[in-house]
């Protein structure tokens, strides 16, 4: 039976770790030092085994192995090599691990596909270093906003153009839309990534089928307004105390939540931040500013269309009894994605035939393979078991769970010539 290029995954997990060491955890900075660094280090392995190395304008990285049949359309494999600050090294990297590992098993084993395989290495798909999301799948479609090219970075102040120019890459390309990924020529779409959350860990099941990814709706610097007062001498009746008011429209928010989840439609509702002014904020005063972020997520759109009117709906009641006033600033958000059913069932039949738990289950977080989806292209994605979630320094996936998804991936990419 074939089986995935492991050792390969491990020396490429650890040479991206020792590159990208950010004590506590790894940094790969979005179109920067990290995730260049990180691009080098596939591009060479790619190189080592042969596949045809190119970058587009915004620096997408594709790796391509032509295949028994070069003019038909390819399958794209991976997932983006950008971090969080200080997060672990498997969210992302693993993915693009992967397929090279599946090719690398495929090559060694004198097979040659029966179409071309791209293992794409995805620019910035996290959104914590510039305030938007899939910067570079949305790129590669020609869909990325032009005046995303001027957001600014969160930690250097640069805007995202400059910081693609100092690498080389043509964010005025980017900026008119030149796309190299484009609607109807790619057969398929496959991601693998860790899961970012216990259910795999839980079900004591290596890896999972993802059925949807979801949707969401953020308001990333929202403010609660109402008025600074004395901690002593302002009654209850007479407050226009903000903190309380966020703090009330929180629970409302987390009623909804608890009364309208279903299996079928997960939802999550998360403050992920929440600030008083320092300048003005102290031990003995009413607070009169707050600011927050609101993050809310379901993989169904109805779901999410109610979580946003009752949202309003809560937030006018607490206005006029308070007497506070919500600012929310700018909404951001995307649309849920649902994985493709023919992909999911062949992998279920690989699954099946090697005896694998590979149940199904619903994406919280947004990954690129939403993009891909979004135009047309069917795709799928393979969680692979994590211990300790993700976006920190203790992910855990274990290197034989990753071998298993990236053997039932070379399978797949193969499945035609068993036809």
């Amino acid at each position: 039976m074939l089986n995935a290029d492991i050792a390969l995954a491990g020396r490429l997990l650890d040479a991206l770790q020792e590159a990208s060491v950010d004590e506590p955890g790894i940094t790969r900075d979005a179109y920067g030092k990290g995730e260049e660094a990180a691009h080098t280090i596939v591009l060479k392995e790619a190189e080592r085994l042969g596949l045809i190395t190119t970058r587009d304008a915004a620096g997408n990285l594709f790796m391509t192995w032509p295949g028994e049949h070069r003019e038909r359309a390819p399958w794209i494999v991976g997932s983006h090599l950008d971090s969080v600050p200080h997060g672990g090294n498997f969210d992302g990297a693993a993915g693009v691990v992967a397929g090279l590992a599946a090719v690398s098993a495929l090559k060694a084993a004198g097979l040659k596909p029966p179409r071309p395989i791209i293992v794409l290495a995805i620019r910035a798909e996290e959104s914590t270093w510039f305030p938007t999301s899939y910067i570079g799948s949305r790129a590669a479609f020609g869909q990325l906003e032009p005046s995303a090219l001027d957001l600014l970075r969160a930690d250097s102040g640069r805007t995202l153009a400059e910081h693609m120019h100092a690498l080389g890459f043509d964010a005025e390309a980017v900026r008119r839309g030149e796309c190299s990924i484009r609607k109807g020529t790619i057969h398929g779409y496959v991601e693998i990534h860790i899961e970012q959350g216990p259910t795999l860990e839980l079900d004591n099941a290596p890896i999972g089928l993802v059925s949807g990814i979801s949707g969401s709706f953020r308001y990333r610097a929202a403010k609660c307004l109402g008025v600074y007062g004395h901690s002593g001498a302002v009654p209850r009746r007479h407050r226009r105390d903000a903190f309380m008011a966020l703090a009330e429209l929180a629970m409302k928010l987390d009623c909804f939540w608890e009364e309208n989840e279903t299996p079928d439609a997960p939802l999550t509702i998360t403050f992920g931040q929440v600030t008083t002014d320092p300048v003005q904020h102290a031990f003995s005063k009413v607070p009169g500013e707050v600011g927050f972020s609101l993050d809310v997520r379901s993989t169904a759109p109805a779901l999410l269309e109610r979580a946003d009117t009752a949202l309003m709906k809560f937030a006018a009641e607490i206005e006029a009894r308070r007497g506070v006033h919500f600012d929310w600033g700018p909404r951001s958000g995307s649309t849920p994605a649902v994985m493709d059913a023919g992909i999911l069932g062949l992998l279920e039949l690989i699954a099946g035939q090697r005896g694998v738990l590979a149940p199904r289950l619903p994406s919280g977080a947004g990954h690129d393979a939403a993009v891909f989806s979004a135009n047309g292209i069917p795709s799928a994605m393979i969680f692979v078991r994590n211990q300790n979630g993700s976006h920190n320094p203790d992910e855990a996936m274990r290197l034989e769970d990753l071998e298993v998804a990236a053997t039932m991936l070379a399978q797949l990419l193969m499945a035609e010539a068993v036809k």
